[in-house]
């Protein structure tokens, strides 16, 4: 894949994962959409590692979508794991979870989460939240642009 990834989807659930891209898809927000199905898959994504050496890392998605209950890293590691590098921690990264429990939420946005939302149990309205997102997220919210990668390894 030659074009940047606009979205990276860290979601272990194949009846999530399927109704997320068809919302994006039909809504024609965003094509180029990376699925990550677990959280030790996303962070290998995001820093090039394993399967994704070689990953031109300054082309980082727009927007990363998360999941909190993950196999084998959980999603708040993950996004601490993103926030806490300066190559990533620019990236809007949005929970988008099953968990209503305080404590997750709370530590969510302790941990840098740019929004948390909670997965509507209609399809009609995750349909309306997937495209309610992807409409702010994509084409309207500005993202800063992280200095490049190289820059980053020369400052050090």
């Amino acid at each position: 894949m030659n074009e940047p990834v606009e979205m990276l989807l860290v979601e272990d659930s194949p009846n999530d994962v399927e109704l997320t891209l068809r919302a994006f898809t039909r809504q024609k927000l965003a094509t180029r959409i990376q699925v990550a199905r677990d959280g030790q898959e996303a962070l290998d994504f995001i820093f090039g590692r394993d399967a994704y050496i070689g990953r031109d890392l300054n082309q980082q998605p727009k927007l990363i979508l998360l999941d909190l209950k993950l196999p084998k890293v959980d999603g708040l590691d993950v996004l601490r794991a993103i926030k806490s590098d300066p190559r990533t921690q620019m990236i809007p990264v949005v929970i988008l979870t099953s968990s209503c429990i305080e404590h997750d939420i709370a530590e969510g946005y302790q941990r840098g989460a740019n929004s948390y939302l909670i997965k509507p149990v209609s399809y009609d309205q995750f349909m309306i939240l997937v495209n309610t997102l992807g409409m702010y997220w994509l084409q309207f919210n500005q993202n800063a642009v992280a200095a490049p990668v190289d820059e980053l390894h020369l400052a050090k």
